[in-house]
């Protein structure tokens, strides 16, 4: 494990020397897909899924907080909206973390109904009040997660941003909808650019970002510093690694065949299994896989198939038919 170390505002761009991050997703970015990811990618920043503060101070979940020795630099995600609280985690967390992350982009109901996520963008006040709170508790960098805003009519993110900035964040990333598109629409990459000029700490994009072509689109767009990548690593967690290559090399590495998707899956479910246990992991591991067994005839049949087992053996037997069959 990383020892935590002092990074002050100036050195912010040394512990991100990628132009490239797992963008936060709850319930997927865990232990072992942030694992898989750097098995490509040796220098991108990963972030945890999202850690409840209201949670993590009843108790202190080891597998949510667990981290790999080569994970770094990583960042640990909290939401919250408790500016004591959120810095008591926070300096909990500095132990695992290189990054310290605040959650004020999150659009589930269940999560702005009690004034987390993105329900911040229409308080920056206590927005403000957060960011120097914890920034006052910790050594490390601490950076925010916001969307355009809170609906379209509440486009608010440049203020946003440059108040964020003065109430001590290091770094931003920023989805490119409101909280009122969720996921679906499409990703305004141009209003960044906008965000972008107004503050001078670094600005990673986030949304829409699928393949080497979409990230440096979106760079060309945004003028970021660089992209969160998040649905787009599902299935595929060598692409921040693509991408990489693709932004600063100019090469470019296809997507992974059905083959080597399938063996990804084997590894990820290996790994879940190891991690959490062969009933917890196998469970866990089914949302993977219309992500890895797809763009076939007859994927959808097998995946429902897939579903139906709970033996980790079966499942293994059943992706080798599958290579067979197609």
């Amino acid at each position: 494990m990383a020892e935590s170390k002092a990074i002050n505002h100036r050195n912010i761009k040394s512990l991100i020397s990628s132009r490239v991050s797992l963008a936060p997703m709850a319930g997927i970015t865990d232990y072992v897909l942030r694992s898989l990811v750097r098995e490509y990618s040796k220098t991108s920043l990963l972030t945890t899924e999202m850690i409840s503060s209201e949670a993590l101070t009843q108790v202190k979940d080891t597998d949510i907080v667990a981290r790999g020795e080569n994970h770094s630099p990583i960042s640990y995600q909290l939401s919250g909206h408790k500016p004591h609280m959120i810095a008591e985690c926070a300096k909990y967390l500095e132990k695992f973390a290189d990054m310290i992350d605040i959650n004020m982009g999150c659009p589930v109901n269940k999560v702005v109904k009690g004034t987390d996520g993105c329900a911040l963008m229409r308080n920056p006040d206590l927005a403000q009040e957060i960011v120097r709170t914890v920034k006052s508790n910790i050594s490390i960098p601490l950076s925010v997660k916001f969307r355009l805003g809170y609906t379209f009519d509440e486009m608010n993110y440049i203020e946003y941003g440059e108040k964020m900035q003065e109430a001590g964040a290091d770094f931003i990333t920023i989805h490119a909808r409101t909280r009122s598109q969720m996921y679906g629409g499409k990703a305004d990459w141009k209003k960044i650019a906008d965000l972008k000029r107004n503050v001078d700490i670094p600005v990673f994009a986030n949304g829409d970002i699928v393949s080497p072509e979409t990230a440096a689109e979106c760079l060309e767009q945004s003028q970021a510093d660089g992209v969160a990548i998040g649905r787009g690593a599902l299935g595929d967690p060598s692409l921040l690694y693509r991408v990489e290559e693709y932004i600063n090399n100019g090469k470019y590495i296809p997507q992974p065949t059905l083959e080597e998707k399938i063996s990804i899956l084997k590894k990820h479910l290996n790994q879940e299994v190891a991690f959490r246990g062969e009933n917890v992991g196998v469970k866990f591991c089914r949302k993977f896989y219309p992500y890895y067994v797809n763009s076939f005839a007859g994927a959808s049949r097998l995946r429902g198939e897939l579903v139906l087992i709970d033996s980790l053996k079966e499942i293994m037997n059943k992706l080798d038919q599958i290579l067979v069959q197609v």
